[in-house]
């Protein structure tokens, strides 16, 4: 029975892939289906990556802090890894706060 799972997620992962290879032949020139798919890309990646912010550090607050550091850093044009470092230390701060408290 294993096997038939196996073989019905492979065949919808290449139906998946190959689906709009075929069916869309010419180039696509519709401005809001083209911003559309533009954006899928960022949006999967922020729908997977969200959650893990948020329960990444043990302590909720902690992680809560770090993103608004982040997005407050993002903003202000700074490079990924001054994002990171500050989000990072800012997650450990508030954590040893916490954990103080």
């Amino acid at each position: 029975m294993i096997y038939a799972y196996i073989f019905v997620m492979a065949g919808v992962t290449y139906l998946i892939r190959m689906l709009p290879l075929t069916l869309v032949q010419k180039k696509i020139t519709n401005v809001y289906v083209r911003s559309f798919l533009y954006y899928i890309p960022y949006a999967c990646l922020t729908a997977m990556t969200f959650p893990a912010v948020l329960y990444a550090a043990s302590s909720p607050i902690a992680a809560f802090c770090g993103f608004i550091m982040a997005v407050f850093m993002g903003l202000r044009k700074k490079s990924l890894i001054v994002v990171a470092l500050s989000a990072c230390t800012v997650v450990f701060l508030v954590e040893r706060i916490v954990e103080f408290l």
